[in-house]
Formats: C-alpha cells, structure tokens, sequence
C-alpha cells in the first residue's frame, strides 16, 4: 500500500509541475528547478529505513552528479534551434549520459566515492 501512495504522490507533483509549466513558463520552471525528485527520494527513504547514513551517502552522490544534469539545460535549447524535438531531446541526453559516466569514472581515478 505504501509503494502506491509513493506512486500517486510522485505522480501528482509531477502532472501539477507539468500543468504550471504549460500555464507559466517561469514558474514551472522554479517549481521543476527545486530539487523535487531528491526531495521526494530523501524523504521516501527517510520514512522507509530510518537511515540517515543512507541519506547522507544519497545527499553527496546527488551532489556529485550535478554537473552532468546541468549539461541537459545546457545542450537542449542549442539543439532545438537547429533540429527538431526529438533529436534535441535524444542528444541532450546522450551527451548528458556520456558525462555522467565520464565524471564516474574520473571519481573512480582520483579515489572518490560515490
């Protein structure tokens, strides 16, 4: 029963970001700008384990990774003004994925954990 509240909760904030997005552009953007997900994902494992170490350990993985996301913001509007949606969306994530394993194995190199 809980993992369908997980689902409908997590759903819900998505739908209410995405129809604030399409009604105001600025604002959705603030709203998806905040760190929903992890915010959610913290508090899901908060109220699951009661393990602050895990969420200590999530809290710096997230942050270590925050650099590949940002590419996504970067690369995505280059692309749509030169190709369609789609190819945009697919690029964007790719590069965004290739810098992702980059950026691990890198950590991996110089001794970091993550």
């Amino acid at each position: 029963m809980f993992n369908i509240a997980k689902i409908l909760i997590s759903a819900l904030i998505i739908f209410v970001a995405s129809e604030i997005g399409k009604r105001d552009s600025l604002l959705g953007a603030i709203i998806v700008s905040l760190p929903m997900i992890s915010l959610i994902t913290i508090s899901w494992i908060y109220f699951e384990t009661k393990d602050v170490d895990k969420i200590i350990d999530f809290s710096y993985g997230v942050f270590a990774m925050i650099m590949p996301s940002l590419s996504f913001f970067i690369t995505l509007p280059y692309f749509l003004k030169r190709i369609n949606f789609i190819p945009s969306m697919f690029l964007s994530i790719l590069i965004m994925i290739v810098l992702y394993f980059t950026l691990s194995m890198l950590y991996k190199k110089i001794g970091v954990e993550i």
